[in-house]
């Protein structure tokens, strides 16, 4: 059997596809977020808990698609920040914003609305639109299987 090349697998491998498009996708969010002392990742921490205030970190974890691990390092650094805190609840911590966490709701969303016109500017509305179909699905599908 004959081996593919490499141009066949870098056109054709899901894997290098998805991640040359996850740099880019960084790249957009590097630079929306650029006059925030966050990182983009950090965003959806915030704007999550916003959401559900008291939130446990096993929710967050399962809301986010995010490993426990991974959260406790963005936790740790926004509690460092004095954007979040935690609350022992009887056996249970929960996360809350803090004052200065609250008040990077509306830039953040601002920064998320800079992302989503630059990547719509790029591929057109339908085409955006298809991909956030295609890449939840696709994403559901691995992590049920996973």
């Amino acid at each position: 059997m004959e081996t593919p090349g490499s141009e066949y697998l870098l056109n054709n491998c899901l894997y290098f596809t998805a991640s040359r498009f996850a740099r880019q996708m960084e790249k957009l969010a590097e630079e929306a977020f650029s006059s925030m002392d966050i990182p983009p990742s950090y965003a959806y921490l915030i704007i999550t808990i916003n959401d559900y205030p008291g939130i446990s970190q096993k929710e967050l974890c399962k809301k986010l698609s995010i490993a426990p691990s991974t959260s406790t390092r963005f936790i740790d650094k926004l509690v460092k920040n004095k954007f979040v805190e935690r609350k022992r609840n009887g056996k249970h911590i929960l996360i809350y914003l803090t004052e200065e966490g609250t008040s990077l709701c509306n830039e953040i969303y601002e920064n998320l609305n800079k992302i989503y016109l630059r990547h719509l500017e790029i591929l057109d509305k339908n085409h955006s639109q298809q991909l956030i179909h295609l890449l939840r699905k696709a994403s559901e599908l691995m992590e049920k299987n996973n």
